[in-house]
């Protein structure tokens, strides 16, 4: 008798902190915001100048741009003078219409 309430009352107890240990709130770690949210108001509509910008503002501030694009960029720039539109961009070697399509709204021609 006595070996099976004490069997009851372990069954119990341990029945009771697994139960508690699952109905507590789990802690999430914070994730991070997206870089995209975490940029200011200025930075998101800042557009970059086909004409004006050097080639660390064109890698850094173009999707898919690297620094061999970019000084192609400025190399298509200094060649032919400055760019009239947007879509000229495609004349520039390694430069396609996805590419351009990501970029567009970003970019600026003054």
């Amino acid at each position: 008798m006595r070996k099976a309430t004490f069997s009851s009352l372990v069954f119990a107890f341990l029945t009771s902190i697994s139960l508690a240990t699952a109905a507590a709130p789990s802690i999430k770690p914070e994730t991070p915001a997206p870089i995209t949210t975490q940029m200011t108001k200025a930075e998101q509509t800042s557009k970059v100048s086909l004409n004006s910008a050097d080639a660390e503002t064109l890698r850094r501030d173009l999707f898919g741009i690297g620094a061999a694009k970019a000084k192609a960029i400025i190399a298509y720039r200094e060649t032919n003078g400055p760019f009239t539109a947007i879509d000229e961009l495609l004349e520039v070697k390694g430069i396609g219409k996805a590419l351009l399509e990501k970029n567009r709204a970003r970019l600026e021609v003054n």
